[in-house]
């Protein structure tokens, strides 16, 4: 099969990897692709917004399968573009992809069909967001409604910084069109969970729970990134919190969206927190998280393929998914300044590592024309992956493969697995909770 990946991040170089291992597949495209899927794949310089450019790629070359890893395609309708033109692809449509595309959408679902959450409010002006802080108790949540590269979930931990995170958003339009509404959140204390799902439309299966972290700081201090790290299993959830997220979440989330004719097709993310008083949602993605993916794949033994297929062919509850039982630690090495401004273009050394215990997934990198070299291309610049028998080991070993990458203004977190001693639960395997077709 000849497959076309939309996307250039960590995440689709590891789905790049992880298909690049099928038998099935003879050919692999990135649009845009980076330097790491160059190794993998050939890369194809058409924007992921593009659909016009893609499909006719697409066409002439003659894809046999489209993957869509990335949310703006998604919630913009890649799939029904695609559909339309009568080629195969997978991920949600964009009806699905609202889950994602509108924190106010995803508020109103949650209460409409009792999964459990915490305290919400959609706002869509100034004045009326402004109100209901002073009405709060901080520290409280803002968040855009709509798309903002992961970066738009702000904490405020008073009125006066409540205020001016609203001007931001409803005045300067730091987030565009994406701040046009905001949902304001109450400050739940608990351990954040990601659990990616492979989904039908009908059946549902977790991936192995991953931890992510989010901020740019160490000790969860500073702005919200896309992702510095995440390490899986989530030592945090536990057979009994699986079982009532299976119950109270996953399970009550994809029999909403088929009655709300929103049917899910692809990887849905959950972002939870578990809770004194159980699981919570956080937010929902449309498609698999970075750096989530990035730790999850390499623990994956099922060819990813089969199981892709199985989601598009409706047919989930037939397929058996296997994983390893150690564990992995990502830690995501960016430009210095990320998430704010920051400068690219610097040369990086130390990527020709071998190992069958570390990858390396590139994020924002891209080859030099006039040379053999590895540029930095973005805040997000290599994901360096260590798989161990539990997270101390694979922790240690990440932190070595870190230790000999280079580049100007180069930074990463160093509290990446850091568990002061907490228990890992390595045994957790997501396929003991697979989930068939309701009868």
């Amino acid at each position: 099969m000849k497959i076309l990946i939309v996307g250039g991040g960590g995440r689709e170089h590891a789905i790049c990897w992880a298909l690049a291992k099928s038998p099935k597949v003879t050919k692999i495209y990135c649009a845009p692709g980076n330097a790491g899927t160059l190794k993998l794949a050939q890369n194809i310089d058409i924007p992921t917004t593009d659909f016009k450019e893609l499909i006719a790629f697409a066409k002439n070359v003659g894809i046999d399968l489209t993957i869509c890893p990335m949310d703006e395609p998604l919630v913009k309708g890649i799939v029904d573009e695609f559909t339309k033109a009568g080629l195969s692809i997978f991920g949600p449509n964009k009806s699905a992809a609202h889950i994602e595309g509108s924190k106010a959408f995803s508020c109103d679902f949650m209460i409409k069909y009792n999964i459990p959450t915490y305290g919400r409010a959609v706002c869509d002006n100034l004045e009326s967001a402004m109100v209901h802080c002073a009405n709060s108790k901080f520290p409280l949540w803002i968040k855009a409604d709509g798309l903002a590269a992961g970066k738009g979930a702000l904490s405020c931990q008073n009125m006066e910084v409540a205020d001016r995170t609203l001007e931001k958003i409803f005045k300067e339009k730091i987030f565009g069109d994406s701040g046009n509404k905001v949902v304001i959140e109450e400050h739940v204390e608990g351990f954040e969970c990601s659990v990616l799902a492979f989904c039908d439309g009908e059946n549902i299966i977790p991936m192995l729970p991953a931890m992510d972290y989010k901020s740019i700081g160490e000790g969860n201090y500073g702005l919200n990134t896309g992702g510095m790290g995440s390490i899986v299993p989530n030592p945090h959830y536990t057979q009994e919190i699986a079982n009532r997220c299976m119950q109270e979440i996953f399970i009550p989330t994809i029999r909403g969206m088929k009655q709300e004719n929103r049917e899910f097709v692809g990887i849905m993310f959950f972002g939870l927190m578990l809770t004194a008083d159980g699981p919570k949602v956080i937010e929902y993605n449309c498609r698999p998280g970075d750096p989530e993916t990035q730790s999850i794949l390499p623990m994956l033994e099922t060819d990813l393929l089969d199981i892709i297929q199985a989601c598009m062919n409706k047919s989930l509850d037939k397929i058996q998914i296997k994983w390893k039982n150690n564990a992995v630690c990502c830690v995501v090495v960016a430009s210095g300044g990320y998430p704010e401004a920051y400068k690219t273009g610097h040369p990086i050394i130390g990527l020709s590592q071998g190992s069958a215990n570390i990858r390396l997934f590139h994020s924002g990198t891209k080859k030099d024309p006039q040379s053999e070299n590895i540029l930095t291309n973005g805040g997000r610049v290599i994901s360096i992956v260590a798989e161990g028998g539990d997270i101390d080991e694979a922790r240690q070993r990440a932190y070595d493969a870190v230790s000999v990458i280079r580049f100007r203004d180069m930074y990463y977190r160093k509290d990446i697995g850091d568990l002061s001693d907490k228990p890992i639960n390595v045994d957790f395997q997501a396929s003991k909770y697979k989930y068939s077709k309701p009868k």
